[in-house]
């Protein structure tokens, strides 16, 4: 046998074991699908796969996370986020912002007003009396630009749009990147960036809601969760904060140990009936701009485990107390607290309570936060 047809066939098997140690899949992979029109625009959606096929489905339809599969403690793959099987149904029907990035600024501003630099601005108002998550037509209402990219141990989809100055009320063009990673410990990581021609406010998030049990597959009041805060913020009757940072000892926000949600929702607690239930921004533990767990929520029939981790120095948690989707993907209705939402954030209404980290992005300074969603199975 000649030394070029040896290292020929050792080339073949050296390939061959890769293949078996990457379950056949020689790299983390992107598609591209069309999924209709949305203002005049094409949009299209993403599937990002990693090696050991966990897969997200994004559009640039509202930068939505469409669907999640992650496995449970048997291997079996499921959906573990809630949407629609359209484009149409999420430009008419997402008032929950199911999936969404959130932008400009995620959660309440009070009145629709802050001042800034001495000049107040008036945002649009579309809670009651309140700005919420970005006003008529926030982030997730828009077209972004995509970029796809793949490497062997991870894929990613990074999504870009120019919010103008005078958006919604807020000052600045205002320049913004949200890039979603799918990394091969399957983890869904997800990278926000910004830059202003004009001093502005910014808190960015994202709002999928999960029900690790799979979609549309009843209710999460038997999730385990555990929250790495000491304190929460308390709100008065329009869901605004108080101003108060108050210790979650010996409350129902109490989440320093695993502790089924639905075990006290229905206490009798002023600050559960103002939400109807969970809808309140945690106080996270640790220093902000690091990276650190700021939750761990379990499924005990599946075995589905995940990990929030954040640079962010809040979080809000809401139980879905005003979900009522009539039809969801696969026919699926999702009610009442049939989905959990843990939302990574600067405080609501920063704007307006000097005594909260400033949500203020000066011109020529670069906002950046990152938040990750890592998955596992016991």
């Amino acid at each position: 046998m000649t030394l070029k047809k040896i290292i020929s066939l050792l080339t073949v098997a050296a390939a061959l074991i890769f293949l078996a140690g990457a379950g056949g899949q020689r790299t983390s992979t992107v598609k591209r699908e069309d999924f209709g029109v949305a203002d005049g625009q094409r949009v299209s959606l993403y599937t990002l796969t990693n090696r050991k096929g966990v897969e997200a489905k994004i559009t640039n339809y509202g930068g939505i996370l469409v669907s999640l599969k992650v496995p449970d403690r048997n291997g079996k793959l499921d959906d573990v986020v809630l949407g629609f099987d359209t484009l149409e149904e999420y430009v008419k029907g997402n008032s929950a912002y199911l999936g969404a990035v959130i932008g400009r600024y995620g959660n309440r501003i009070a009145t629709g007003r802050f001042t800034l630099n001495g000049v107040e601005y008036k945002l649009a108002v579309n809670n009651g009396e309140n700005a919420l998550h970005g006003g008529l037509k926030g982030f997730d209402k828009v077209v972004w630009n995509a970029r796809p990219a793949q490497r062997r141990d991870e894929a990613s989809l990074a999504l870009t749009y120019l919010s103008r100055d005078g958006e919604e009320g807020y000052p600045g063009n205002l320049a913004v990147t949200v890039t979603y990673t799918l990394t091969d410990n399957n983890a869904l990581r997800i990278d926000y960036t910004a830059t202003t021609d004009k001093d502005t406010v910014v808190n960015l998030t994202h709002h999928s809601y999960f029900n690790l049990a799979g979609q549309g597959k009843g209710d999460i009041l038997n999730h385990r969760l555990v929250i790495n805060a000491d304190r929460f913020t308390p709100v008065d009757a329009g869901m605004i904060p108080t101003g108060e940072l108050r210790a979650v000892k010996g409350t129902p926000f109490d989440f320093s140990k695993p502790t089924a949600i639905g075990e006290r929702i229905n206490d009798q607690n002023e600050q559960l009936k103002l939400g109807k239930g969970y809808d309140h921004n945690f106080v996270l533990n640790g220093k902000m701009g690091m990276p650190r767990l700021a939750a761990k929520v379990f499924e005990p029939t599946t075995g589905r485990t995940m990990e929030v981790w954040t640079t962010e120095p809040g979080m809000q948690f809401y139980t879905g107390n005003y979900l009522d989707v009539k039809t969801g993907k696969g026919g699926k209705a999702y009610q009442f607290r049939s989905g959990f939402a843990l939302e990574t954030q600067h405080f609501p209404d920063s704007p307006n309570q000097a005594a909260f980290a400033t949500t203020v992005l000066r011109k020529g300074s670069r906002y950046r936060t990152t938040t990750i969603y890592k998955f596992s199975a016991r």
